[in-house]
């Protein structure tokens, strides 16, 4: 079948089955989203989604999920490239008139992305890190379209100073940020998507509810997180080589609230600062914060600078492409004011957390 709109699309699904599914209402800044799913995805997503829960009332977009629903024939796919040292097929997507579909690759999980409606279905269940995306997406989505630009950042606040951490995908910003949350007055914002945007007198941040997804090393050299697996996963873990272990795909979601205790979450803060780790696992020289200048560093910049995905549809109509380039001047732009620190040696998150303890406790003054 060639699916030309999404008429041709939702013809296919039974939306019947969310009829009379609680929903969920979230809010993050002045977004308001509604989720409709059934059962048992639907707590799942409740718990998951625990800090961001709103009141109910008028919604900017609701997004729909119908477990295990499948179209009777598979679209004309097109592979949506990766980001550069990115491997393997992913997403894939098949443009209609009037919206867009995107397919997981190795899940089958499908999406359609319109303004007639926002849906995920498949396995939806069994791939429920897919539909916590998803929704993240639609806050993105709404950001975006009101001049915000996302950042491949996460980042902690006290309320008062916010610290965005950035670097290459795996480069420790997670760890790092983590480590800080032992600070009893900082508070956990976002994990890897941070959102920007220029204000008065400093720039605003925005975080999305993406909990961390760590990897086993994270949890291995922090006592907070240790109990997250058995003893006898430690003991493995301990007997790695510490190059084998920094490179172990075995992802692990950690919910700050459970872990740091309730209170310890804020979405929304000011941004005063920016770090961009660009250490080096085989240097042996000392970790070093040193300022700079993002106007001049284009190579740092980059790594701040996140496209927004097969996901997005602006506010012409049309949708992003995997070619389409971010602007370099609306991240300066958004980031005018923020203090920015290239962190260089070797990988130190005690120095870090130094670092991060006097920056929350001085204000950054004499650093």
């Amino acid at each position: 079948m060639n699916f030309q709109e999404c008429k041709d699309v939702l013809a296919q699904l039974d939306r019947s089955c969310i009829a009379n599914a609680p929903p969920i209402w979230l809010g993050i800044g002045k977004n308001r989203i509604k989720v409709l799913c059934a059962e048992p995805l639907n707590s799942e997503l409740r718990g998951y989604f625990g800090n961001a829960i709103a009141e109910p009332g008028p919604t900017d977009a609701v997004v729909e999920v119908l477990e295990g629903q499948n179209l009777m024939s598979s679209p004309d796919w097109v592979n949506w490239a990766r980001d550069p040292g990115k491997s393997g097929r992913k997403d894939a997507i098949h443009d209609l008139e009037d919206g867009r579909l995107v397919g997981k690759v190795r899940t089958g999980v499908t999406f359609l992305q319109s303004p007639q409606a926002i849906i995920a279905f498949g396995p939806c269940a069994q791939n429920s890190n897919q539909i916590v995306n998803f929704i993240n997406t639609q806050f993105l989505n709404m950001s975006l379209r009101d001049g915000w630009q996302i950042c491949h950042a996460a980042a902690i606040t006290n309320g008062a100073r916010t610290l965005a951490i950035a670097g290459l995908s795996g480069g420790g910003k997670s760890t790092s940020v983590l480590r800080l949350m032992d600070l009893p007055a900082l508070k956990f914002m976002t994990n890897d998507r941070l959102l920007a945007r220029a204000g008065q007198p400093l720039p605003d941040a925005l975080g999305i509810p993406k909990e961390p997804r760590i990897n086993p090393g994270t949890i291995l050299h922090n006592p907070r997180l240790r109990g997250m697996l058995s003893e006898q996963r430690l003991a493995e873990l301990s007997e790695m080589a510490g190059d084998e272990l920094w490179h172990l795909e075995e992802k692990y979601d950690l919910i700050i609230s459970n872990v740091f205790g309730a209170g310890r979450v804020q979405y929304d803060a000011p941004l005063t600062d920016f770090w961009v780790l660009n250490w080096n696992r085989e240097s042996t020289e000392a970790t070093r914060l040193v300022d700079v200048d993002l106007a001049t560093r284009p190579d740092l910049l980059s790594a701040i600078m996140k496209s927004p995905g097969p996901f997005y549809q602006k506010t012409d109509g049309s949708f992003s492409r995997d070619t389409d380039q971010c602007s370099e001047a609306d991240y300066l732009q958004a980031l005018r004011g923020v203090r920015t620190r290239e962190v260089t040696g070797g990988i130190d998150f005690d120095k870090i957390f130094e670092e991060g303890k006097a920056l929350f406790e001085t204000g950054g003054k004499d650093q």
